[in-house]
């Protein structure tokens, strides 16, 4: 297995998608930075309002089109170079190879999220005034990451399945479903709301990224622990099906 992921990790050396993982973040911190520059209204300290821009396009946008595209990269560079069918030739299990590219691909958001971590508390000491809001940043990052890492099964599998296009339009109107569900009550059947659910009680900031009023039912802390049940079996299921549906299909 350590083989595998080895290998698959030596996949991505020199490419876009490595460039993405750190390019990422970087963007929303920057974005972030200009925005509360920007902003006339000054009643939001500078930490907040960094955590409240960061933590809601990162996951409005990264998790469903970053990750889509993580997996469309990753399913076109196998097609290009061949390395799939030479592999289908040796004795590789092959649910073991589809673990290990989730595993790499899982890998390369939570590098993002690091970077993402420490990009923003480093626009915050530079910019913001008072004590870094340094667990909530972990937190927030943490939280979105381990949600996002359930779609990546998903998106691979479209992604090897109708090719590469179909997994970004996926990631695209899952963008847009999971912004629409977040603030409403079935949000926990549309997995792409997860993440942006759960910034509501955490940062305090509403899907649409504006804050929160203090006793505001959405900053209720009781859908965490349903965002993270309902990611651990989605991904879970997913992987299985996944696994088994990439061992039995025909390489084209």
């Amino acid at each position: 297995m350590l083989n595998l992921l080895q290998a698959e990790a030596l996949k991505s050396k020199r490419t876009f998608a490595r460039k993405l993982v750190c390019g990422a973040p970087l963007f929303f911190v920057l974005y972030a930075i200009v925005v509360k520059m920007l902003m006339p209204d000054q009643s939001i300290g500078t930490w907040e309002a960094l955590l409240f821009i960061v933590f809601n396009w990162w996951p409005v946008l990264f998790v469903p089109l970053g990750t889509a595209l993580l997996c469309a990269l990753t399913e076109a560079r196998e097609k290009k170079s061949g390395a799939e069918r030479s592999l289908r030739t040796r004795p590789v299990s092959l649910p073991r190879l589809w673990l290990a590219k989730t595993a790499v691909l899982a890998g390369h958001t939570f590098i993002s999220s690091g970077v993402l971590v420490a990009s923003t508390l480093l626009a915050g000491l530079l910019i913001a005034d008072g004590p870094a809001p340094f667990w909530r940043i972990i937190g927030a990052s943490a939280v979105v990451w381990m949600l996002s890492t359930a779609l990546i099964p998903l998106h691979l599998m479209v992604a090897a399945w109708k090719g590469p296009a179909v997994s970004l339009a996926l990631g695209l109107a899952g963008m847009f479903a999971g912004v629409l569900s977040a603030p409403e009550p079935y949000w926990p059947a549309v997995p792409w709301s997860w993440p942006t659910r759960l910034m509501a009680p955490i940062v305090g900031v509403h899907p649409n990224g504006v804050p929160l009023p203090d006793g505001d039912p959405l900053l209720s802390a009781s859908v965490i622990p349903v965002g993270f049940g309902l990611a651990l079996v989605f991904l879970a299921v997913t992987l299985q099906l996944t696994a088994i549906w990439y061992a039995r299909r025909e390489v084209r």
